[in-house]
């Protein structure tokens, strides 16, 4: 893929209510498959280059803004068609930790890039070049600053010096970035599915159900970890619905002087979260959202479903329509961040809505946040490659019936059907390679002794296909 720096000023005219353009796409580096992190070792298949771009979109108030995000691309011998996926990232620090700064989990995209896919991360509006206060976690500038890249991208498809797509297209995300999915996913089945029809989508431990599951958890009395979220909510929806004058009217003193430090960019997110912890152990002996409301907001809040902030908070869920495209929701019971509730109620209504091809899988009980990423990623990469159309010819589904018991196994499994010379591997929910083999026609003995009791995927790579199933050991 040759590296090249595109400035162009060219207005889409797809639509007429859609006005974005392309400005530019900047490469910023290239990584051989042999640089890439180890997380990325087994998946990886390609080399990548990444490519800052810049873009234009409408700001809350409708003004056009430039905007940024993260393109990767596979390095690619032939000038093969690549299917688009979109990874919107999770919470970051403030507007300079962002993935077109390889920074902000930009590393999720590189997995799909390395995989073969042509990734996007939308830096998001208030982030990177975008002016402003970041609408944190408001569902329809989450969507509408990624549908305008996404437009954007058209501009470098099938250019003599970019890439080609093919029409599918993959939407996925993790914690803000999971619920920036679902918005995502909703407004492209909504108004440009005759543009972007989506292939795929998997949402991962995000806050879809502000207005109950969070919304909960911020006057709970419960300890947790990440109380800035609160405030940072708060000062987005301020600045998208009007919610206030002064942050004091929601916040008390000293905890407002906090967050409106943060709101004009003296400190990031994380350092804002643990002064407000400090302040609160110190002042009320627990880390506790509630104690810094103020008391006031919390007893009207409560009572009053047509609130302010309640409605402000309903406007943003993102859970309530029905995906016509097979989807899923990856989730850890132990979450500490974001309530495994969220995730349940998202799946009980898409369920009720109907949903054709939906499911929601708890991938841990004990895992937190922090944890739950690899798996959620992992399951997230077999579920999409099941459906992406390969690449090369490696990337087939191998068409021959393969056999394999028991399952659950003990401390042996067979399997027959396999082809000859290829690599047979099984991994954990985590991505990590535990054991490989090359395969053979004949009955195949494999030998899990030394695997702890659960869940592992059998994944075959070879010169026929490539096939994978799910498999339990006791």
């Amino acid at each position: 893929m040759k590296k090249c720096f595109y400035t162009l000023m060219l207005v889409c005219t797809l639509f007429t209510v859609r006005a974005q353009e392309l400005v530019s796409s900047t490469f910023l580096q290239s990584i051989a498959v042999s640089e890439l992190p180890a997380e990325f070792a087994f998946f990886a298949r390609y080399g990548i280059d990444l490519y800052k771009v810049l873009y234009t979109t409408p700001d809350i108030e409708g003004r056009t803004d430039t905007a940024s995000g993260l393109l990767i691309l596979p390095q690619l011998e032939d000038d093969l068609a690549i299917p688009f996926i979109v990874v919107q990232h999770g919470t970051v620090d403030g507007p300079n930790d962002v993935p077109s700064n390889l920074r902000g989990g930009w590393e999720l995209a590189g997995v799909f890039g390395a995989m073969g896919y042509a990734a996007i991360s939308p830096d998001m509006l208030g982030l990177g070049e975008s002016r402003g206060f970041h609408p944190y976690v408001h569902a329809a500038t989450e969507a509408s600053a990624a549908i305008d890249m996404m437009y954007a991208m058209q501009e470098l498809d099938n250019m003599d010096d970019g890439f080609a797509l093919n029409d599918q297209v993959f939407v996925t995300g993790y914690s803000q970035g999971g619920h920036a999915a679902q918005a995502l996913h909703r407004e492209l089945q909504a108004n440009h599915a005759d543009v972007f029809p989506v292939t795929a989508a998997a949402h991962l431990s995000g806050p879809y159900s502000i207005s109950e599951a969070m919304f909960d958890l911020i006057i709970g009395d419960q300890p947790y970890g990440t109380v800035a979220y609160a405030p940072y909510t708060m000062m987005a929806y301020n600045e998208v619905y009007g919610l206030y004058d002064d942050l004091e009217e929601y916040v008390k003193q000293p905890y407002a002087d906090m967050c409106k430090r943060f709101y004009r960019g003296e400190v990031g997110l994380f350092e804002l979260n643990g002064q407000l912890i400090d302040t609160l152990i110190a002042r009320e002996g627990a880390s506790i959202t509630r104690l810094f409301l103020q008391d006031s907001l919390i007893e009207n809040a409560t009572h009053n479903e047509n609130h302010p902030l309640r409605v402000a908070l309903r406007d943003n869920d993102t859970y309530d329509w029905t995906p016509q495209s097979p989807t899923r929701i990856f989730y850890c019971e132990g979450d500490d961040q974001v309530p495994f509730r969220n995730s349940i109620i998202a799946d009980s209504v898409m369920r009720a809505n109907g949903a054709p091809n939906f499911s929601s899988t708890n991938l841990s009980e004990t895992a937190n946040h922090g944890e739950c990423v690899l798996p959620a990623l992992t399951n997230t990469i077999f579920f999409m490659n099941a459906l992406a159309r390969p690449v090369t010819s490696t990337r087939q589904p191998y068409a021959a019936p393969v056999q394999y018991w028991p399952n659950p196994a003990q401390e042996q499994m067979f399997i027959q059907g396999l082809p000859e010379g290829g690599q047979l591997s099984i991994l954990d929910l985590n991505g990590q390679l535990q054991k490989t083999w090359v395969t053979q026609s004949d009955v195949m003995r494999l030998n899990l002794a030394g695997l702890s009791s659960g869940m592992y995927i059998l994944s075959m790579e070879s010169a026929a296909g490539y096939w994978t199933q799910k498999v339990i050991k006791r």
